[in-house]
Parts: C-alpha cells; sequence; structure tokens
C-alpha cells in the first residue's frame, strides 16, 4: 500500500507498538488477526493521507473516458505475481490504495469508502480506474 519498504516498515512497528499498546482494549468481536490487520490498514492510510492521498470523484466530465480497453476482449498475458506486484506500486496512491483494499484485503466498496471517508461511488471509480491502468500496464509488459 505504501509503496516504499522503509514507510513500509515504520508503519508495520507503529502498528506493532499500537497493537502492543492497546491489547486491552480488544474486545473479541472479531478474530485477533482481523483486528491487528486493520490496525496496520488504518496506519497505512493514516500516512497516506498525511501525504496528501488523492481521490478524484467521477464526474460527467468522465463519461466514456475509460471505454478505449474493452473488458469483452481481453489479452492473454501470462500473469506473474511480480509484474502485478510492480504494476501495483506504479499507480497512483489513491487508485492503489483502493485496489489493494478491495482485491488483497478483501473489503467491499461501502467499507472501503468508510474508510477512507470516500463514498462508495467513488471507490469504485477509483477501483475502475486502477484496474484499467493495472490492464495497461500488464499488456504493456505482455
Amino acid at each position: 500500500m505504501l509503496r516504499n519498504e522503509a514507510d513500509a516498515e515504520d508503519i508495520l512497528q507503529n502498528s506493532f507498538i499500537d497493537i502492543f499498546s492497546n491489547l486491552n482494549a480488544f474486545q473479541y468481536q472479531s478474530s485477533i488477526g482481523a483486528w491487528i490487520k486493520r490496525i496496520v490498514v488504518n496506519n497505512c492510510i493514516n500516512y497516506l493521507k498525511k501525504k496528501r492521498l488523492k481521490f478524484e470523484e467521477l464526474t460527467h466530465n468522465h463519461e466514456g473516458k475509460f471505454n478505449d480497453i474493452s473488458e469483452d476482449h481481453p489479452v492473454e498475458i501470462d500473469y506473474k505475481v511480480q509484474h502485478i506486484q510492480n504494476a501495483m506500486l506504479e499507480l497512483p496512491d489513491g487508485y492503489r490504495v483502493v485496489c489493494t483494499l478491495y482485491l488483497v484485503e478483501g473489503y467491499d466498496h461501502k467499507e472501503i469508502g468508510s474508510i477512507l471517508g470516500i463514498s462508495e461511488a467513488t471507490s469504485k471509480s477509483q477501483y475502475s480506474r486502477a484496474k484499467k491502468k493495472l490492464r495497461e500496464k500488464l499488456i504493456a509488459l505482455g
């Protein structure tokens, strides 16, 4: 989510401090793993917000702009995990965070909107744009 290994290590270390400092606050409403994951994800998002994470609302000005790559005729690509990870790291912060929360962490768009303080529609549009950019990057690697 952070694009930078050193930043990720710092956030992970801070997250463990938060976890151990607040262990008494764990209320057993979910698994301990889910609680820890939520702390780490929230710390990543807070860090990115401090760095001015940008989201773009989908407006009528964008209509038709994203139809140039048809999903009806997918290009066959030999997807490699490393290629996908590298392509995701190249995405703008807003796209990358929404894509990671949706695809990797398994949150739905309503939850992502709540976590990031954006609308569900913005989450969906950011994901759609991220998916398009990823497709373009992977096709270019083709």
